[in-house]
């Protein structure tokens, strides 16, 4: 008897390791492009971090922590994280605040509301470089479209992106129109999900339109909010071609972003060594805010 359940316990384990072996085989494309396209290229990062290269990317000098050390220590570094935790606070709470308002509005059952859902997801189709561009001409100092405007009530025009004080203001302005988009259908997708019947119910108890909203829409709609605000934030850490474009890192390096001190760094200076670090340090902060919102933040979501 025993030997018979060994025999079949035997048999059991056999088909599990097929099993498993079937599965990594139908993984193994995705693991390699995985592979190539991330691991290496974050350990090869980690790798650089800790030596002095050459302007080809040869490393030369072992400095360990140095580049670390030197970060810590440097105006310019502080100056930038500065600027970076800024921008993400401008852009975060007021990009998922004008989706959910928009996602909202768009809910609403109303006669011709799916041509203002195309018109509110439209900038999802827009490029970085295309919206980054359109902003341009509208922030242009005599041609710009903003400036007239405030022309027309006698206001005085600002120097919307030569000005250290609205720079940054500026590229937070642009960031938050070409992320509405994605905000806005993932937002709304999540309104459309909440049953009716919970509505229902709360109109027959007497329910006003502002108690719905709040009692019933927002919770049930906090799984949607809560990986929008995940995402947002890693996205904003990450923003680096509206800047290139409308700034370049200036007046004044009051938009000198971390992604874009990254850049310069690497690919004007040469300095791919103290690039890494860099890129390690943004990794870091990143992975620490990400965890920050799974522990504190998902204790609010309501998930059915």
């Amino acid at each position: 008897m025993g030997k018979r359940i060994d025999k079949e316990r035997n048999k059991s384990d056999k088909k599990q390791w097929k099993l498993f072996a079937s599965g990594v085989l139908y993984l193994l494309p995705a693991l390699i492009v995985i592979s190539v396209f991330l691991f290496y290229p974050m350990l090869k990062t980690l790798y650089f971090s800790f030596f002095v290269t050459t302007a080809g990317g040869v490393t030369q000098d072992f400095v360990g922590a140095g580049h670390y050390t030197r970060l810590l220590q440097s105006g310019a570094f502080q100056t930038s994280m500065w600027a970076t935790f800024k921008f993400v606070l401008y852009t975060v709470p007021t990009g998922i605040v004008f989706a959910l308002f928009l996602a909202v509005i768009a809910n609403e059952k109303l006669k011709g509301m799916a041509f203002f859902r195309v018109i509110f997801s439209s900038t999802l189709g827009v490029s970085v470089a295309a919206g980054a561009t359109i902003w341009l001409f509208l922030f242009h100092p005599t041609l710009g479209v903003l400036n007239n405007i405030l022309a027309v009530f006698g206001i005085d025009g600002i120097n919307w992106l030569t000005s250290s004080d609205w720079a940054l203001v500026s590229v937070a302005i642009t960031t938050i129109w070409m992320n509405i988009g994605f905000n806005f259908i993932v937002l709304l997708g999540g309104l459309q999900n909440i049953p009716e019947e919970l509505y229902e119910s709360s109109r027959i108890d007497g329910a006003g339109y502002w108690h719905q909203l709040f009692k019933i829409t927002l919770p049930m709609l906090s799984p949607t909010l809560f990986f929008v605000s995940v995402v947002t934030l890693i996205n904003s850490f990450q923003t680096f071609g509206q800047i290139d474009i409308l700034t370049g890192g200036g007046p004044s390096n009051s938009t000198n972003l971390i992604v874009y001190s990254i850049y310069r760094e690497a690919f004007y200076n040469g300095r791919f060594g103290y690039a890494s670090a860099q890129a390690i340090v943004l990794f870091l902060i990143i992975l620490i805010f990400t965890v920050l919102q799974f522990k504190v933040g998902e204790r609010k979501v309501h998930y059915q």
